[in-house]
């Protein structure tokens, strides 16, 4: 498989758990605490994600036994 669709996916979902980081800081400050652990959350989800697209594209990577 080619590195672009990898690459593309890790750096949305890296680039969406920045973006909902950003929101959870802008929330609590804006004193809307309610909301703030779910957003925070999901931030963190969208990391994870990002890392295992990465593992799955290293893992892709190497040669296959048959």
């Amino acid at each position: 498989m080619t590195k672009a669709p990898f690459v593309a996916m890790a750096a949305a979902t890296a680039a969406l758990g920045t973006a909902l980081g950003s929101l959870a800081l802008q929330l609590r400050a804006d004193g809307y605490e309610q909301y703030v652990e779910s957003v925070a959350t999901f931030s963190v989800l969208m990391y994870v994600t990002a890392a295992l697209v990465v593992v799955t594209w290293v893992r892709d990577g190497r040669p296959h036994a048959n």
